[in-house]
């Protein structure tokens, strides 16, 4: 991202323009650069899909499984669901990386280190929230059903899209959630969110995380207490670390103010 912008103010119309379009084209080629990575990492992930395929059954939390092919485009449909996964894992990083370097030469120096200080617990955060959603979630939610089923007396046979996708659908949108306190901390070190406004929406988020361990867990009472719970603890969670942050964006705006206070009595003195 070019900073030659930012000058030139009395600069003529049509080179005004001239910035703006070199963002734009620079913008471009990251974008380029960013899918051509990621048309890399699916081709590098149907190497990758059999061995993934392969631990997640024989690891699998939910327990020993037979899985069956429905379709002939199920093997082929798998194949490309983990290589999708495995090039999204993969792109995910870089996709960051560029835009860190697009927007990099717009922040001052305490401002690139403040921004980098949140890619480290993002991660942490996310492969934290596929841990809890793959190893305690899911076994419950595949349990569940499991149990009904046999309850029913109806012999169980799964496919292997069906029972992936069930995976998927729970785990990675979990992963996503827990991703919220990071967020919520970013968003309100640059000034878009406050803990006031975290407040009074306070009912509806818990009611939004109870819904979420609702519908992903058996409808017991144990299990959504399982999810709900850890999840209404992050959005608490996520409001101290709002507050601790607005309180020392106020004390630097309040201190900046002082200073060009300062400044001003001291030009004016002069």
């Amino acid at each position: 991202m070019a900073t030659e912008g930012t000058g030139s103010r009395g600069a003529s119309k049509e080179g005004g323009w001239m910035p703006i379009m070199a963002h734009i084209g620079e913008l471009r080629k990251r974008v380029i650069v960013v899918l051509i990575v990621f048309v890399l990492g699916v081709v590098g992930g149907l190497f990758c899909a059999k061995p993934i395929f392969d631990y997640l059954v024989e690891n699998t939390p939910a327990g020993r499984i037979e899985l069956h092919a429905f379709s002939p485009w199920d093997a082929i449909g798998l194949y490309m669901k983990l290589a999708f996964i495995v090039s999204f894992v993969v792109a995910i990083p870089f996709t960051i990386f560029q835009l860190w370097s697009f927007v990099k030469p717009a922040l001052g120096e305490k401002e690139q280190r403040a921004t980098l200080r949140y890619v480290p617990g993002a991660l942490f955060m996310f492969l934290a929230g596929l841990a809890f959603a793959y190893y305690i979630v899911f076994p419950m939610a595949y349990g569940f059903t499991e149990g009904l089923t046999h309850k029913m007396g109806i012999d169980s046979m799964y496919g292997v899209n069906q029972y992936f996708s069930f995976m998927f659908n729970i785990v990675f949108p979990l992963g996503v959630l827990f991703e919220l306190p990071v967020v919520i901390l970013f968003l309100t070190r640059i000034g878009i969110l406050n803990p006031i406004v975290l407040k009074k929406i306070r009912r509806v988020a818990w009611f939004l995380m109870i819904l979420v361990g609702v519908v992903i867990t058996p409808p017991d009472v144990i299990s959504d207490l399982l999810v709900a719970l850890p999840l209404v603890a992050l959005y608490e969670i996520s409001v101290f670390l709002s507050n601790m942050a607005f309180k020392q964006r106020q004390a630097k705006l309040r201190a900046m103010e002082l200073e060009d206070e300062e400044d001003y009595r001291g030009a004016a003195r002069t």
